[in-house]
């Protein structure tokens, strides 16, 4: 789910992969996967979550040792090739709702141990008036 209520139009799909983070995390408590295997954040992504990060409330699931944050990426046509990590809900909110097709992917990170990864993956829904969505899909 969007951190934005409504940013997903219909018959657009938003992507969770917690079950995938909670199994990297078991298994890694169970010792069947090493922690370096997991916590290998790159230091682009751990500058971003530490200036820019949105704190979340859930302990980091590998060390425990802090409260893991959320970074978020927006891809699409007339963006940076890497992307643009938007600072605020107002920044975010803006390029969700470009005229092109955008892609958002929220990234969860532990700048203790830096643990990553991606926890879900959404549609941005375009532009925000009624008359400027009959114009992009041509009615």
């Amino acid at each position: 789910m969007s951190p934005i209520k409504g940013v997903t139009g219909p018959g657009e799909a938003s992507v969770e992969y917690r079950l995938v983070r909670d199994a990297k995390a078991r298994a890694v408590r169970t010792g069947r996967m090493s922690a370096e295997d997991v916590c290998d954040a790159h230091p682009e992504l751990l500058r971003a979550a530490k200036h820019i990060g949105r704190p979340t409330k859930e302990r980091c699931p590998v060390c425990d040792d802090a409260v893991t944050v959320e970074v978020t990426y927006v891809f699409g046509a007339k963006l940076p090739a890497g992307g643009t990590c938007p600072g605020t809900p107002a920044e975010l909110k803006a390029l969700l709702r470009r005229e092109e097709p955008v892609q958002a992917y929220t990234v969860e990170v532990c700048t203790a141990c830096k643990f990553h990864h991606l926890l879900r993956r959404y549609p941005g829904e375009g532009p925000s008036t009624p008359a400027r969505r009959r114009t992009r899909s041509g009615s």
